[in-house]
C-alpha cells in the first residue's frame, strides 16, 4: 500500500447502522489554516469525504468568524457543532445524521509567550451508539506539548462515553513521546488500519505525518488515512485548500 504518492484506493465503508445496534461512523481530521486558502477548494475536499464528523483546527478565531465557519460547514454539507474562536482554534462540524447531546470548548493553561490551545469536544449519538468526540491542536513547545497530551486524555475520560474519538494536528511525528502517550492509551488510526496514503503535512510535498485520528478501545478502526485519490479529491484542491492534509477514518462504534 502506498503511504505517499497518490492514485487509486480501494473503498472506505460507508456510514451505516447495523441491525446489532452498531454504528459506522466516517470522521475527518482537517487543519484548515484559518481559512485562509481556497475556501471553495476546502469545501469540496469535505465535501467529498462524506464525513459524518469534521475535527477541525485553525478555525476562523476573529472578525465574523461564527460566519465564516458556518459557510465552510453549509457549503460542505455540515453544520457547526462547536468551537472556533471559543476553544481557541478547534471545531467541529457534523453532518444531519447526529443527534447531539451536549458540547464544551475547553481552553488550556496557557504558557507565557505562546499561542493559548484549546479543545473542542461534544457527545454525539447515531441511533444506539453514543460517542465523545474531541479535537485538538497540540502545541509546538515539547514540554507544553506533553502536558496537553495528558489533559487530553482527562478532557476524553470526562466525557463519560464508552467510545470516543480524537482527532488533530499533533505538530510531532509518530516517534514523539506526545505521540506515544496518545497511541498506547488509544488506537493509533493508521497505524490499526492504513488506508489511503499516510503523511500529511505539506500538500505540495507530504514528508511527514502529525495529523492523526485516534479511537478508544472497542471501536473498530475500519480504514484511516489521507484521502488521495478518493473520487471527487483531486490534488489540485487538495493543495488549493489548506497547508495540512485531511485524515479519513471509518470507525465501527458498539451500541452504547
Amino acid at each position: 500500500m502506498s503511504t505517499s504518492s497518490p492514485g487509486a484506493i480501494g473503498p472506505l465503508p460507508n456510514s451505516l447502522t447495523e441491525p446489532d445496534g452498531s454504528a459506522v461512523v466516517r470522521v475527518l481530521s482537517y487543519n484548515i489554516r484559518s481559512m485562509r486558502d481556497d475556501t471553495d477548494a476546502l469545501a469540496r475536499v469535505i465535501g467529498a469525504c462524506s464525513p459524518d464528523l469534521v475535527l477541525v483546527q485553525e478555525a476562523p478565531r476573529f472578525f465574523r468568524w461564527r460566519k465564516k465557519l458556518a459557510r465552510l460547514a453549509a457549503a460542505s454539507g455540515q453544520v457547526v457543532l462547536s468551537g472556533g474562536a471559543t476553544a481557541s482554534g478547534p471545531a467541529l462540524l457534523c453532518s444531519l445524521r447526529a443527534t447531539v447531546e451536549r458540547t464544551e470548548d475547553v481552553l488550556l493553561p496557557r504558557t507565557p509567550g505562546l499561542h493559548r490551545r484549546g479543545f473542542a469536544t461534544a457527545v454525539v449519538r447515531f441511533g444506539d451508539v453514543r460517542l465523545g468526540v474531541l479535537s485538538c491542536h497540540l502545541s509546538l513547545q515539547q514540554d507544553e506539548r506533553y502536558a496537553q497530551g495528558g489533559e487530553l486524555l482527562e478532557c476524553l475520560a470526562g466525557l463519560g462515553t464508552p467510545h470516543a474519538v480524537v482527532g488533530g494536528d499533533l505538530n510531532e511525528r509518530p516517534g514523539g513521546r506526545t505521540f506515544k502517550r496518545l497511541a498506547t492509551a488509544l488506537q493509533d488510526g493508521w497505524a490499526t488500519r492504513p488506508w489511503g496514503a499516510e503523511q500529511t503535512s505539506t500538500p505540495a510535498d507530504p514528508h511527514q505525518r502529525i495529523d492523526a485520528i485516534f479511537a478508544t478501545e472497542g471501536v473498530r478502526v475500519l480504514g484511516c488515512g489521507v484521502p488521495r485519490g478518493l473520487p471527487g479529491v483531486t490534488e489540485a484542491d487538495l493543495r488549493r485548500a489548506t497547508d495540512h492534509l485531511p485524515v479519513l477514518a471509518a470507525l465501527r462504534v458498539p451500541a452504547s
